[in-house]
C-alpha cells in the first residue's frame, strides 16, 4: 500500500500569504494536500464503516491526515492503512469514539468473535531527532549503529507500557500496533536520513518479556519503515513471534512487520484472529 506524502503546496500557500502551515484552514489543508488515492481510500472506509460513531472518528480522521505535524499525520494515516488491511482481510471494523477516558481506536468482530485495536505512530519531536546521542564517537560506526538500534529497542518498550495503561480495561483480546515510519534518531533538517541496523531477535525477546507483565495485552503488531534487520546468528526463534522482512526497494510496504503475541495474555488470540493478523503482515 502507498505511503501518503504531503504536499509542499499547503507550505508553499502558506508562505506567499504570510501565515504558518498550522494556521491555514482545515479545509484549505484539505484541498491542497489529501491525495485522490488517499482520499478515495476515506471514502471506501466511511462506506464499509457505516455506523455513527465511525462516520464522526472518520471525520475527524481527514483533519489529522492534513495536520502539519507529522506525529498526527502518521498516526492517522497508520489508522486508516490497518482498518483497510483488516477490512481485506474479512473483519468487521468499527471506528470508536473519542472520548476523556482513553479506549481503543478500532473495534473489529469477526463472526462472533471480538478484538479491539489501538494504534499508534512513533515520530518523535524535531528537537529530540536533532539532539546527538551522548558517547557516541563518530569513528565507531558499527557501534554508533548497534547503539541507536538499542535505544529505539527502549523506546517502543516504554510505548508499549505508555499504551498499555489505557488498555487495561478490556476483557476482550487487544492488540497494540506501532508503526515507525522514522526511525532514525539524529535525523535533523541538515543531516542525511539514514537506516538503523536493529537485531529484530532482540526486538522480539524485550517485547515478548514485557508483555509477560502486561497480561491484558493479547499481542503487539510493529511496523518498521527505516531499518536494516542485523544477520541473525542463529537459525532458532520464538514460536510467538511471525516476522515478514520486505526488500529494501519495497519503499511502499514496511521494511520489517512482527506480530509478538503475549504467551501469558488473559485474553489470547482465537486462530481466526491470528490468520488475520499474519494476512495484515
Amino acid at each position: 500500500m502507498g505511503r501518503f506524502r504531503p504536499r509542499k503546496t499547503v507550505r508553499l500557500v502558506a508562505q506567499l500569504r504570510g501565515a504558518r502551515p498550522e494556521q491555514m484552514p482545515a479545509w484549505k489543508r484539505e484541498e491542497e494536500g489529501l491525495s485522490r488515492d488517499l482520499h478515495d481510500r476515506w471514502h471506501a472506509l466511511r462506506r464499509h464503516c457505516d455506523n455513527h460513531s465511525s462516520h464522526l472518528r472518520l471525520g475527524r480522521l481527514i483533519h489529522r491526515l492534513t495536520h502539519y505535524d507529522p506525529g498526527v499525520r502518521e498516526s492517522a494515516l497508520a489508522e486508516m492503512e490497518l482498518a483497510t488491511q483488516l477490512i481485506r482481510a474479512g473483519v468487521h471494523v468499527t471506528f470508536l469514539p473519542e472520548s476523556q477516558a482513553r479506549t481503543a481506536d478500532l473495534e473489529c468482530g469477526l463472526g462472533r468473535e471480538r478484538f479491539f485495536v489501538e494504534v499508534t505512530a512513533m515520530v518523535g519531536s524535531s528537537v529530540r531527532r536533532r539532539v546527538p546521542l551522548r558517547g557516541m564517537a563518530r569513528e565507531e560506526e558499527q557501534g554508533e549503529e548497534e547503539d541507536r538500534g538499542v535505544i529505539l529497542i527502549h523506546r517502543i518498550l516504554a510505548r508499549i507500557q505508555q499504551k498499555a495503561k489505557q488498555l487495561a480495561d478490556y476483557c476482550d483480546p487487544v492488540i497494540l500496533t506501532i508503526s515507525i515510519p522514522r526511525a532514525d534518531l539524529r535525523s535533523g533538517v541538515n543531516s542525511r536520513r539514514e537506516a538503523i541496523w536493529l537485531d529484530l531477535k532482540t526486538l522480539s525477546g524485550a517485547v515478548t518479556v514485557l508483555l509477560t507483565t502486561l497480561r491484558h495485552v493479547s499481542a503487539v503488531l510493529i511496523a518498521l519503515w527505516d531499518v536494516e534487520p542485523l544477520p541473525s546468528k542463529a537459525g532458532t526463534r520464538l514460536a510467538n513471534v511471525e516476522l515478514v522482512e520486505r526488500a529494501k526497494h519495497q519503499r511502499t510496504q514496511p521494511r520489517v512487520r512482527v506480530l509478538i503475541q503475549n504467551p501469558g495474555a488473559v485474553a489470547g488470540l482465537s486462530e481466526r484472529m491470528i490468520d488475520v493478523c499474519r494476512d495484515t503482515l
